[in-house]
């Protein structure tokens, strides 16, 4: 449950970050004259201007706002300097709630966002009803920050505001100061354009239309995502299905062919009754003893002709007619010695079994 709150929170975050960003990008291509309306202590205000001719047009131009317009009217000269102007109002700091706020040194980069979440504990208004700022912020020990944040009811300076928007001004941008002292650096609470021109507020609904669309969209995209991923799922599923058949049905058809059977098992019977020659050399290598070496062997179906030297040929036979594997041992040749030899030479033939399995 916690979650969605916070994701509103960042959201709401980025969308002022974001307006914020493209609001001063706009105010660096279009910049209007800068007229500042600063309150005296009997609640009237004073015009300066940021340039010579402006300024000295409107040096003794004080005006009073009361109930929401400007009263006796204004001088010509004023009333064109003031259309079409950025006024900067910078106001009595009676007006205003001052609290201090120490952060984390790294929270400088949110502060926006931590602001405004903390004005319903700092100030006695919800953040939606309040026209809030904070100054600069300054280092202090442990690596972190201590600040001004300064707030008023909207409703106290929207008749003042909006006396100075219908007089033809460009934007409104409201400051106050921590005290009268002119040397101070003023906090920014609020800035208003007139009706026709770029609208912080605005571009906040811009953005968060935007926002929602985007999330429509990708929420149209991923419910389409798994319609089409459940279909193709399907499909896959149902050639994989085919596939297995057409491999079962393949199989049966050979299993029913006749000729194919008997093929097949002449091939195993084959295989089954012929001898593996790896196998007679293993069942040989047992057999013979030591001192007994075979120089020639050669099988021929069931015959197997071995030759060779040894130290006791006429035991040969015997020893091959135990084994299991061969049967009908004969000597092939005399057995005979020659000159210098460490044994006697000697040729057996003798019959392998039908069935040779190795260790039977």
């Amino acid at each position: 449950m916690t979650l969605l709150p916070s994701l509103k929170e960042s959201l709401a975050r980025w969308i002022d970050v974001v307006a914020g960003a493209m609001l001063s990008a706009a105010e660096r291509w279009v910049a209007p004259r800068r007229v500042v309306l600063t309150e005296d202590d009997d609640g009237a205000f004073t015009l300066s201007a940021d340039d010579a001719r402006a300024a000295s047009a409107v040096r003794s131009s004080r005006l009073r706002i009361v109930d929401g317009a400007i009263t006796g009217g204004l001088a010509p000269a004023t009333t064109s300097k003031i259309k079409g102007a950025r006024i900067e109002l910078i106001l009595q700091p009676g007006k205003f709630l001052f609290r201090p706020l120490e952060l984390p040194g790294r929270a400088g980069e949110f502060l926006d966002g931590i602001v405004r979440a903390q004005i319903d504990r700092l100030t006695p208004w919800a953040a939606a009803d309040a026209a809030f700022g904070w100054s600069q912020p300054v280092k202090i020990a442990s690596d972190r920050i201590v600040l001004t944040v300064a707030a008023t009811p909207r409703t106290l300076l929207a008749p003042v505001v909006q006396a100075i928007v219908e007089s033809g001004a460009h934007s409104v941008v409201v400051f106050t100061r921590p005290s009268a002292e002119p040397q101070l650096q003023p906090i920014k609470v609020l800035e208003q354009f007139a009706r026709g021109t770029l609208d912080l507020a605005l571009i906040r609904r811009v953005l968060s239309t935007l926002v929602v669309g985007a999330g429509l969209t990708a929420a149209a995209a991923t419910v389409a995502t798994v319609i089409i991923g459940a279909y193709l799922d399907a499909q896959r599923e149902n050639v994989a299905r085919q596939v297995t058949e057409m491999r079962s049905s393949l199989r049966s058809g050979r299993n029913l062919s006749g000729s194919a059977t008997g093929a097949l098992r002449a091939l195993e019977r084959r295989k089954s009754e012929r001898p593996s020659p790896v196998i007679v050399l293993e069942a040989l290598s047992r057999i013979l003893p030591d001192g007994t070496y075979v120089t020639e062997l050669r099988m021929d179906g069931d015959k197997l002709q071995l030759a060779g030297v040894s130290r006791d040929a006429a035991s040969l036979i015997r020893l091959i007619e135990q084994s299991p594997h061969f049967v009908r041992a004969t000597f092939s040749a005399p057995t005979t010695r020659a000159a210098g030899d460490a044994g006697d030479l000697f040729h057996i033939e003798v019959t392998i079994r039908p069935v040779f399995v190795l260790g039977t």
